[in-house]
């Protein structure tokens, strides 16, 4: 099947979404110094606790977020509102300080999740499938790394591969179990997977909030730009998934410019 214009034209703005996310240097034109000095305000050990407070984010917002959002016909996700109540968190967070990231952090990634939610179904996405949840999840490992990586596995398809395994058991164990079982080790794993890669980028955010003057408005600024960061990490996943449904995946991957052999 032949890709339309306008469709190439919708995979290549995926493209752009997916690989070319640039938190980091966005953050730094808020906190007005080289982002690697940012890093010597975190306290030492602190990569521990982030991991610890993105895993129990991410499973409170997988068991949550989804259900508060109605499966109508409106078209257009509410992107600007969700962005809102992520910078109200951050106004919050930042004029308690590095401290408050443990209750920021989750009350953000559920409203992100909400949002991540929202576009999926203005993509043409059933928000009730599990398979869809899931897909929900995976956008919280899309534009983060770890130091596992080569720059081979960073792409969006070697993430997606990375996951694939993971989120196929989850989504057989939920379905069969019906809900999502506290210490499910098919739920666990995936959740610690994706909350490694999710925490990088975390951990960027934690870095520029503790600067000591960043404060709330700061700390409102950069929570607007980590949720633009991963409402357009969504945006671009979204598409992908909707054309690859419609034409199939590997002619999708052969137009996206994807080869295997590289990866």
């Amino acid at each position: 099947m032949k890709i339309t214009q306008e469709d190439i034209n919708r995979l290549k703005c995926a493209k752009d979404l997916l690989e070319n996310p640039g938190l980091a240097a966005k953050l730094t034109n808020v906190i007005g110094i080289p982002f690697e000095k940012a890093f010597d305000y975190l306290p030492a050990k602190w990569n521990d606790t982030i991991q610890t407070i993105t895993q129990k984010s991410l499973q409170h917002a997988l068991d949550v977020a989804v259900k508060t959002i109605d499966h109508n016909d409106k078209k257009s996700s509410s992107d600007k509102l969700h962005k809102l109540l992520v910078v109200a968190s951050g106004g919050i967070g930042g004029a308690f300080g590095l401290p408050a990231l443990a209750i920021e952090l989750p009350a953000t990634t559920i409203i992100m999740f909400r949002s991540i939610a929202d576009i999926a179904r203005s993509e043409g996405e059933d928000i009730h499938m599990i398979e869809t949840k899931l897909a929900c999840l995976e956008v919280f490992a899309l534009g983060g790394s770890t130091e596992k990586d080569n720059a081979s596995e960073s792409g969006y398809f070697a993430v997606k591969a990375l996951l694939a395994k993971q989120v196929s058991e989850a989504a057989k164990y939920i379905v069969e179990k019906g809900i999502v079982e506290d210490g499910a080790p098919v739920v666990v794993r995936l959740i610690a997977t994706i909350a490694s890669r999710f925490g990088a980028t975390v951990s960027q955010k934690a870095a520029a909030s503790a600067i000591p003057v960043i404060g709330a408005v700061g700390g409102a600024l950069i929570n607007s730009i980590f949720m633009d960061h991963f409402q357009n990490m969504a945006r671009g996943h979204f598409i992908m998934r909707g054309l690859e449904r419609q034409y199939g995946r590997e002619l999708v991957r052969v137009k996206y410019g994807y080869n295997k052999k590289e990866n």
